[in-house]
């Protein structure tokens, strides 16, 4: 389990998050979904310790993610984030290594098993071909499979996602989704998409102003209210006859 109990956030003098509460089971795939500016990113970064909160405790599985070292942490969790630049460069290949880090100790040497790992990451992302690239010279989209790459190579039990399918095609927003529901790993994700959330998500939450509004499975919350209510927009939530999965048409 994943729990987060009576979290508070502030940054600077703002209020982001207000007692939050929540719970899931981790060999899931959870979403969070909400308009920007509803909490949804300050939450994720302080259960992987980006953030320190003001109040509250998360705990995953006996494990008190605010009082653990932020390496022994990374054993268990891994992220993959919105922004994803750097500074100094790295090939394809020695970027995804970092993603063995946590397992390392200091000054320990890489060995046959950790570039087996990494091989094995480059593809299920398929970034083989890619391997010996600059990764400063990949478009957004191969940058954002290159870091899930590397997130996969800490071999995690359980994965973070912030807007996963920013900078991709359409193509490349499935193929990483497959991936991802396919690692049989716990995944929570926060997501614009509602039909990426209502295909691949087994269960949903919904934040507005810092706080769980819903939850439920994507049948129970998917309404034309409560998506009103989140992005102040109209629409139809109806079943697309080809997926069968909810799908949603806007309009103003």
């Amino acid at each position: 389990m994943l729990e987060i109990q009576n979290l508070s956030v502030k940054l600077g003098k703002k209020d982001i998050i207000q007692q939050l509460s929540l719970s899931m089971e981790t060999n899931q795939f959870v979403g969070i979904i909400g308009a920007n500016g509803s909490g949804k990113s300050t939450l994720l970064k302080t259960i992987y310790k980006g953030l320190v909160p003001t109040t509250g405790n998360i705990v995953y599985n006996d494990m008190d993610l605010l009082h653990t070292p932020a390496k022994k942490v990374a054993q268990k969790l891994s992220v993959v984030g919105q922004f994803n630049e750097l500074s100094f460069d790295f090939s394809v290949f020695q970027m995804v290594l970092l993603g063995r880090t946590p397992h390392k100790r200091l000054l320990e040497t890489d060995t046959q098993e950790d570039f087996d790992i990494v091989e094995k990451a480059l593809r299920e992302m398929g970034l083989t071909d890619y391997r010996d690239e600059s990764f400063l010279s990949l478009s957004g989209g191969e940058k954002q499979r290159v870091v899930l790459a590397r997130a996969l190579t800490q071999q995690p039990e359980f994965l973070i996602l912030d807007e996963p399918t920013n900078h991709l095609d359409i193509r490349y927003q499935l193929e990483l989704m497959e991936s991802v529901k396919n690692l049989n790993i716990g995944v929570l994700a926060a997501l614009h998409d509602l039909d990426l959330a209502a295909a691949y998500c087994d269960y949903v939450f919904a934040m507005k102003n810092g706080e769980i509004i819903a939850a439920g499975t994507p049948e129970e919350i998917f309404t034309e209210t409560l998506i009103e209510e989140l992005y102040g927009i109209r629409c139809v939530v109806y079943r697309n006859p080809i997926t069968e999965h909810l799908a949603f048409h806007y309009y103003i």
